[in-house]
């Protein structure tokens, strides 16, 4: 399973973001393993970074993409890929797998 995380920083000791779209940074993993740790270029700017972002996602087949809060657009995008979502506040990175 591919998991996109939403993050504040570009490691699992890094806060989860609270703001999914323009978070600072996007870790995905698979196999519980870090495999990139990519800046989102949506983090800053105007408005339909919720659609960017999922189609991001949907580009590096994410199976489940975790922030700590996800816009109704970036939901919508999300569902419209199938690519299942989480919502995780006031956690680090390295929290999520310690419970999986």
């Amino acid at each position: 399973m591919r998991i996109a995380i939403a993050s504040e920083g570009k490691d699992s000791n890094s806060e989860i973001s609270s703001a999914a779209a323009r978070a600072p940074y996007f870790l995905i993993y698979e196999d519980n393993k870090l495999i990139e740790a990519m800046k989102n270029p949506f983090a800053i700017g105007g408005g339909g970074a919720g659609w960017s972002v999922a189609h991001i996602m949907a580009k590096n087949k994410v199976d489940l993409f975790i922030a700590g809060k996800i816009g109704e657009n970036l939901e919508s995008a999300l569902k419209g890929k199938n690519i299942t979502f989480k919502e995780e506040s006031g956690k680090k990175v390295s929290d999520i797998f310690e419970k999986m």
